[in-house]
């Protein structure tokens, strides 16, 4: 593959209902991709061990603190994802004239910040 050519990777964040607009897809970069799922990896193993100190009866405030640092670290994966969402595919769209891309974003972020 040339340096200049992205891979193109499907993005949740960037797909919309299939009978509307039909299956979009993100554009991020590998580097990009390999850090999220780097994120999603490390998350994941945190809530298995989440689940292993629940299972061992655990004291209930150390495993409240280690559910607080794992929605911590979702929270940051979910901005990393915003930004690149923002800068690539929001961008793309609005250069094409698509409007929409503004209340489709605005709704994921107040669903956010719920």
């Amino acid at each position: 593959m040339k340096s200049e050519e992205k891979q193109v990777h499907s993005c949740s964040v960037c797909q919309s209902d299939s009978e509307n607009q039909g299956e979009r897809t993100s554009h991020h970069d590998d580097k990009t991709i390999k850090e999220l799922v780097t994120r999603m990896n490390r998350i994941e193993g945190q809530i298995r061990g989440i689940k292993g100190m629940i299972e061992r009866h655990v004291y209930c405030d150390d495993v409240l603190n280690q559910i607080a640092s794992a929605q911590s670290a979702l929270d940051g994966a979910s901005r990393l994802l915003l930004e690149k969402h923002m800068k690539s595919c929001v961008k793309e769209q609005l250069q094409a004239g698509d409007e929409q891309v503004v209340d489709e974003v605005l709704k994921t972020i107040f669903r956010m910040i719920r």
